[in-house]
């Protein structure tokens, strides 16, 4: 037995599913902290265009918090400054990130002492930066109970952090390094390389006299040619979508074409 479809139900949850997409993006854009709408919170410093999008992560101990311009940080991301909130860290900041900064969803950074981002670093999606490992030094105390170790934390500028990557306390990553996902980094990170694993260790290393070793497989991208304007960019991209479809377009008709000329063949044998 066929049952009749209930188009008044279909069309009332299409309309409830674009009412709560339409309200949740909207408390999203309601949501998010800036220098102008900050909410409950009161960084340090926090430079214009710089957001935190919503929902937030945990954050605390903002007023030692210092974040640069036109950061990007990510749904879910944990920004803490001290061990624990209300604390009376002094007079200098405790956490700072630079310009342009731009750190992924549901990453954390945790700043019990000092821990600097440069500018232009990015970070994936779940990276963990801690100035804090847990110490184990009383076999006959439990570890969640002995006094932590902390020690300063400081990743240079223009690095790409990947995905799920750790830096632990006392890392000292240098100038436009890339750090694998997965990645554990301790210890000190020379500018240009690339470092991989758990301990991680250098993969890849540029060099003036050498350029990179090992060679790098893949070309470089092509640069966009200085005076371009992100107008012509639009329609550059405007005219490459014409182009595929009219493509597609011509693969349609002769597909059609092919087909039609299958069946007169078949129909052909058919009669013989």
């Amino acid at each position: 037995m066929l049952m009749r479809k209930n188009t008044f139900s279909s069309w009332r949850r299409r309309l409830a599913q674009r009412a709560v997409h339409a309200g949740w993006a909207w408390v999203q854009r309601t949501g998010s902290v800036t220098a102008e709408r900050p909410g409950r919170f009161r960084f340090g410093a926090m430079g214009t265009g710089t957001r935190l999008a919503f929902p937030l992560g945990t954050v605390f101990g903002e007023p030692w918090i210092h974040l640069g311009a036109h950061c990007i940080i990510g749904e879910q991301v944990t920004l803490t400054a001290g061990l624990m909130p209300d604390l009376d860290l002094g007079p200098e900041p405790i956490l700072r990130i630079g310009d342009g900064v731009v750190l992924g969803r549901g990453s954390h950074v945790i700043a019990d002492t000092t821990v600097t981002i440069g500018n232009d670093c990015y970070f994936g999606p779940y990276v963990y930066v801690t100035s804090t490992n847990h110490s184990y030094d009383d076999p006959h105390q439990p570890i969640g109970k002995q006094w932590p170790r902390m020690e300063p934390v400081d990743i240079g500028p223009g690095c790409w952090i990947g995905t799920g990557a750790v830096i632990l306390p006392g890392a000292r990553i240098g100038r436009n390094v890339v750090v694998a996902a997965g990645a554990v980094v301790r210890g000190e990170v020379p500018d240009h390389t690339v470092v991989a694993g758990a301990p991680a260790r250098v993969v890849r290393r540029w060099t003036a006299a050498g350029g990179w070793q090992p060679p790098l497989r893949t070309p470089a991208p092509v640069p966009i040619p200085e005076g371009v304007t992100p107008e012509q960019l639009l329609a550059l991209a405007d005219v490459e979508k014409t182009d595929a479809e009219a493509d597609a377009g011509t693969d349609a008709a002769e597909g059609a074409a092919g087909n039609e000329e299958k069946s007169a063949e078949k129909s052909a044998e058919g009669a013989r």
